[in-house]
């Protein structure tokens, strides 16, 4: 594999808000890969920036949020026929909810527990299982329970004309 901070495609962030998990569910466009998936912040990367500064530009674009490249762990690296991601964690409080602007790509977005999200059959199933990997890792186990049903909250949605509008 070439110099993967390099050659890379694009970002990911699996971005927590407390003990909660902030997620996007895709544009249903068929044009696009996984339409109408919950998906993590990120996508492709704009020019020569680093693995980096394409997750955090991702995640200001879709969801208003800026955030530091000390807030980031890289936590995984996938290569699909040579197409190379980064994956992302940040850890932060859960009233950064608050702050979320919800941008113009995707339908809503979705505060939901990281059980309920690897569990969810509408979640990108690849990225189920780095989410998976990454907490068992972080918990020095193997296994992960589902939490009790009722604690995934949409939290925003785009209206007319892409404003955002938030709330429960």
């Amino acid at each position: 594999m070439s110099d993967p901070r390099q050659q890379f495609t694009g970002a990911k962030l699996m971005l927590f808000a407390g003990g909660d998990l902030i997620v996007l569910r895709r544009d249903r466009k068929p044009s696009i890969p996984w339409p109408g998936y919950l998906d993590f912040p990120g996508g492709e990367r704009d020019g020569a920036e680093t693995p980096e500064a394409c997750a955090l530009r991702e995640t200001q674009e879709e969801l208003g949020l800026t955030l530091a490249e000390g807030d980031l762990h890289a936590v995984h690296l996938r290569d699909d026929a040579g197409k190379i991601s980064w994956f992302f964690a940040a850890h932060l409080p859960g009233a950064i909810v608050d702050d979320v602007v919800f941008g113009d790509e995707g339908e809503e977005w979705l505060v939901m527990l990281p059980a309920d999200f690897i569990a969810s059959d509408e979640a990108i199933p690849h990225f189920r299982e780095i989410l998976r990997d990454y907490l068992e890792k972080k918990a020095g186990t193997r296994r992960i329970a589902r939490a009790p049903a009722g604690r995934r909250h949409a939290r925003g949605t785009r209206g007319r004309g892409g404003a955002a509008h938030t709330g429960v």
